[in-house]
């Protein structure tokens, strides 16, 4: 019997953890206040070079930039084309820099893949390919964008 008590406590130890950890990597805005599309192309054949342009529509406005590091998990060339939302930035010029994974999603046969990231400035990105059966990671160093 005590066992069986010290076994459940583990496990809802465990559980909470676990929403800890993924709220931890939500963005804190309840909705997206920006919208991103992506296009890039990839060479690969172990370790791949990825660049590509995109659009931030950010309060009513468009803005332009570069990224490199964005990996789609292919050997060759490869056009990646996504789109995603965007949290927790204040001005436009919060988008730049280096972005790390905050959570990625799981590989699927059907429908987009997403790819969840944050930068230094808070800015989160919860970016999905347009093609199915792509699934997004990030460069070894993580993505880096740049605006033009």
């Amino acid at each position: 019997m005590g066992a069986k008590k010290i076994l459940c406590c583990m496990a809802v130890a465990a559980i909470l953890l676990g929403v800890v950890y993924t709220v931890g990597a939500q963005p804190t805005q309840p909705y997206p206040i920006g919208e991103v599309t992506l296009e890039a192309k990839q060479i690969a054949a172990g370790v791949g070079y990825t660049w590509g342009a995109g659009t931030l529509k950010f309060e009513g406005k468009e803005y332009h930039f570069t990224v490199k590091g964005l990996d789609a998990g292919a050997v060759g060339i490869v056009k990646i084309s996504a789109k995603g939302d965007v949290y927790n930035m204040k001005t436009a010029a919060d988008f730049a820099g280096d972005y790390a994974a905050a959570t990625a999603g799981a590989a699927v046969v059907k429908g987009p893949v997403g790819l969840m990231m944050r930068n230094a400035k808070g800015v989160v990105i919860n970016l999905k390919a347009d093609q199915t059966g792509v699934q997004l990671s990030l460069g070894t160093k993580g993505m880096s964008i740049k605006m033009k």
